[in-house]
């Protein structure tokens, strides 16, 4: 087999290369591509073209591949619910350096089996998971978003050789053995991608490539964030409490919440830092079980508004002082509860109790409603 091999540039891609090289993949071709990490052989999800690649690959013909998407909103096709930290980490690593394993729940894969083709159902999904990557590269985000289905991309070796990050390199192992491959020069990162793998039991690190553990672990971190007014009774009791569900739901102690990906942050909209929790917020917490007694406030800011991925507010007032200050932030910013919980600043313990009791009763609500 002749390889023909069309240099093309990421700042001008030639579109004609483009689509004949799109056009070659759905007849179901076999074609080597440029990614930030290494180069790729694109296949499409066929059990032809999968034979084909096994064959070239030297591995089991039953090899389950990662899809490749051309951009991160097309999971939603292939992994319709997911749990926070998921999709934290799509938000933070996609386009890029990260293939994610997506665990589903069996019901979830019943679903999926109704909804795509059973072919494509069957070389895809594995022990009820998928692996997913959106690479950060225009030449393969172009070539993905031009063909017609869904397309697996291992790196562009036979087993046990390390992987090509050159076009020089995936010419030297595929040459005569695929029609056709993309130059698009040396890749970004010359190493492959980090894999994990995300569900029940949180996220696993399978291969450590371009990013690290840590790196891994700061993306995946879920931010949750109370807000009042003063910041020294409504929202500390409510992310003491939160904190208190939340780790029964992780089935954790609170001190391990970090460790397993999710912390939580109060504030004010008054903008005090510094001040203790009332003693009377400090007595009904404690009889619920929850300590926060060296809780120290903090005043509400546009960084604290950003870095935070779920805002609970105690009033309908606390939630439009946060959108005035970031529209943006409209769709993650909630009222934890459906009605106003009233200040109970200045007044007898029995007020604050009952404030708790209802801080409390949202906060199970919202709790259960988390998929984490």
């Amino acid at each position: 087999m002749k390889t023909e091999v069309i240099k093309i540039e990421s700042e001008r891609i030639d579109l004609g290369a483009i689509k004949k090289t799109a056009g070659l993949i759905d007849q179901g071709n076999l074609v080597a591509f440029p990614t930030e990490t290494v180069y790729g052989i694109a296949c499409r999800v066929s059990s032809d073209s999968l034979k084909k690649l096994s064959a070239i690959k030297n591995r089991e013909a039953d090899k389950y591949y990662t899809l490749h998407i051309d951009k991160k909103e097309k999971v939603n096709e292939f992994v319709p619910e997911m749990g926070m930290r998921g999709r934290k980490l799509i938000k933070k690593a996609w386009p890029g350096p990260l293939t994610i394993v997506f665990e589903l729940e069996p019901q979830e894969i019943a679903k999926q089996s109704q909804r795509i083709e059973k072919e494509v159902f069957n070389n895809l999904y594995k022990d009820n998971s998928i692996g997913i990557r959106c690479p950060d590269h225009p030449v393969a985000s172009m070539l993905l978003s031009y063909t017609n289905h869904p397309v697996v991309a291992p790196s562009a070796n036979p087993a046990g050789s390390p992987p090509a990050t050159s076009a020089e390199e995936a010419i030297e192992y595929l040459k005569g053995k695929i029609p056709l491959i993309l130059d698009a020069g040396s890749c970004k990162y010359k190493k492959s991608s980090t894999v994990v793998k995300t569900g029940s039991a949180g996220i696993t690190i399978l291969r450590e490539g371009v990013f690290s553990q840590k790196d891994i672990k700061a993306m995946s971190l879920v931010k949750f964030l109370f807000v009042c007014t003063g910041n020294s009774c409504r929202s500390p009791m409510a992310a003491g409490i939160f904190g208190k569900y939340l780790a029964e739901k992780l089935k954790c102690n609170v001190d391990r919440l970090e460790e397993m990906g999710y912390k939580i942050y109060s504030a004010g909209t008054m903008g005090i830092w510094g001040i203790p929790a009332s003693a009377e917020a400090v007595k009904a917490c404690a009889a619920k079980g929850v300590d926060i007694s060296s809780h120290s406030s903090a005043g509400l800011t546009d960084q604290l508004i950003e870095e935070c991925d779920v805002i609970y507010t105690m009033t309908a007032s606390h939630r439009r002082q946060i959108i005035e200050m970031a529209p943006k932030a409209s769709e993650k910013c909630l009222m934890l509860s459906e009605f106003d919980i009233p200040d109970p600043i200045g007044q007898e313990q029995q007020i604050y109790e009952q404030c708790a009791f209802l801080i409390e009763e949202a906060v199970k609500e919202r709790v259960r409603e988390l998929k984490l």
